[in-house]
Formats: C-alpha cells, structure tokens, sequence
C-alpha cells in the first residue's frame, strides 16, 4: 500500500486539534493558512473520510479524527525517537572514526607551544581529536619511537638514530619568587646568590635538572635543593605558597594568574634550552598531524 501523507501532514492534524483554529495552528506551525489547509485536505483525502467539522468561527475535529488522533500522535512520536536514534548513531560513529592525533610534550612546551595550536587544530582539523602525553623529556623521546605518539615535543635532543628533532625556538631559565620575597625587587639574580636560600629543583633525571647541574657543574656553582618535584607547575604552586624560590623555564609560566609571585632574570651565567619538535625518520605523520605540527612550528616562529 503507497502512503500519500507525511509527517508534516500529521502534525498538521495534531496541531489543528490542539488549538481548534486554522488560523493559530497555522500561526504555530509557521504555514499559511492556505498550507496547512492543502495538508489537511491531503490527509482526509488518503484516509477517506473527513476530520474536521469547519463552522464560521472553529472546528471541530470529526469522531473519525478523535480515532486517529492517538494512531497519529504514536506514528509522529515514533518517527522523531527514530531520527534521534539515528543522529545520535551518525555522532557516536563520527566521533569513533574521527582521526586522533596524539603528541607527546615536556610540561613546560605546553602552556607556550601546545595549547596556543590545539585551540586552531580544533578548526582547521574538524572532528579529529588530540590527546596529550604529559612526559619527561626522556620519555617523549621513547613515545615517539614507540609509535605511542604521532611526535612530540621536548626540551633534550637524543643521539637515536630512528628520530629526527627540528628545532622551534630557545628559552632561558628564570627564577620564580614569592611577591614578597627580597629577590622580587632586584634586578638580575646571580646563580651564586641562591646559595641558602630554599630551593626548588626539578627532579633528577628531567630535562631541566639535567641542563642547570651541567651548567653549574661547567661554572663551579653547587645548588643544594630544600624540595625536589617533578612538575614544573608544581614548583610554580610551591612558590606561590611562600615555601621557596625556584628556577624554571620562561616557557612553563603562565601568561596570566602571576599576582602572587614575580619572576627574576637569572645570570652570572645565563641558562638557555631549545625546544624541539620530535618525529620519526621516513615516518610521514598523517594529514592531521601534519597541521597541528606546522601550527606548532608556526607558532614557534612567531614568538
């Protein structure tokens, strides 16, 4: 049997019931009113008998129409669950297929590099996705040739003949005071005047601790550390507390939320680090990879 109604017609037919009048169903339903009386002719026309009883000033629906009325209102409800079923199944299967693009970065190239790219990847890159590896910069080196990231960024260069480093720009170690602190008001602080004061360093082993002990180490200056963490943002927290002063990389500070701290160049001597952006050799990064490492890189160049 062909059906020669929509779903339009129906709610036409439900909407006309509900107000009693061509003239509000037609203001509710965004039609004119010689529309909705075409949808209502159509619909009496397929089901063969009339469903309206029109007087001068409404209309009644007809014995007919109050039989129809709960089967439409069924068939009409039916049919919007299963659009929604259906939109919903189209998101969930976009969102499985969607490309994810997954990166590998030292904490410190985050806040500068990462997250000023990620907010123009989510859109130029569509629905592909990005998931963050918050590693070491060892770490980083070793999630990339594992294919555990698509590549990465890291403050440490590597000897690995299966990885290829590109470098992005060069950043310098500063020291992070409480705002009350006597150094917040000096000008450059000497790496010598930190002795005896309480010292926050990052951890043996990171990225950070490996290039100050070898440039301490090359100037003859000893660091002895009251708190020793792994995170640049928990050294910054530490500060702020008022429990030491720390050396970190200008990179890892926040643009913004600074009125509790201050920062202090550092010299006598100047400590330097490049960042590099880390991929495999003869690996080509897929095409929505590729742009969030040339936004990277563009980014880099702008700074």
């Amino acid at each position: 049997m062909r059906i020669n109604f929509d779903f339009a017609d129906l709610e036409a037919f439900l909407v006309l019931c509900e107000t009693g009048s061509f003239v509000a169903a037609a203001r509710h339903l965004g039609h004119s009113q010689s529309t909705l009386t075409r949808r209502i002719r159509s619909l009496e026309e397929e089901l063969g008998t009339p469903l309206f009883e029109r007087t001068t000033r409404s209309v009644r629906p007809t014995l007919a129409a109050k039989r129809f009325r709960a089967r439409a209102q069924t068939m009409l409800d039916d049919a919007r669950e299963s659009l929604r079923e259906m939109q919903d199944e189209t998101a969930r299967f976009r969102h499985q297929t969607a490309t994810i693009v997954t990166v590998a970065a030292v904490p410190s190239s985050i806040p500068r590099l990462l997250i000023p790219a990620a907010g123009l990847f989510s859109t130029v890159a569509g629905s592909a996705r990005l998931r963050i590896l918050d590693l070491l910069a060892n770490e980083v080196a070793e999630a990339v040739l594992a294919g555990e990231a698509d590549f990465g960024l890291s403050s440490l260069t590597t000897q690995e003949p299966g990885l290829h480093f590109e470098p992005l720009l060069e950043d310098r170690i500063v020291l992070a005071v409480p705002r009350q602190h006597p150094f917040a008001d000096k000008g450059p602080v000497q790496w010598r005047d930190l002795s005896g004061q309480r010292l926050i360093l990052p951890m043996q082993g990171s990225g950070n601790r490996a290039l100050i002990d070898r440039v301490m180490a090359r100037h003859r200056i000893s660091l002895h550390w009251s708190y020793e963490v792994q995170r640049t943002a928990t050294s910054l927290e530490m500060v702020r507390s008022g429990l030491g002063i720390a050396p970190l990389p200008l990179s890892a500070v926040p643009l913004t939320g600074g009125e509790d701290y201050a920062l202090c160049d550092l010299a006598g001597p100047e400590v330097t680090r490049g960042f590099w952006q880390v991929t495999r050799l003869k690996a080509r990064l897929s095409p929505d990879a590729q742009k969030l490492h040339d936004l990277i890189a563009a980014g880099a160049q702008g700074r």
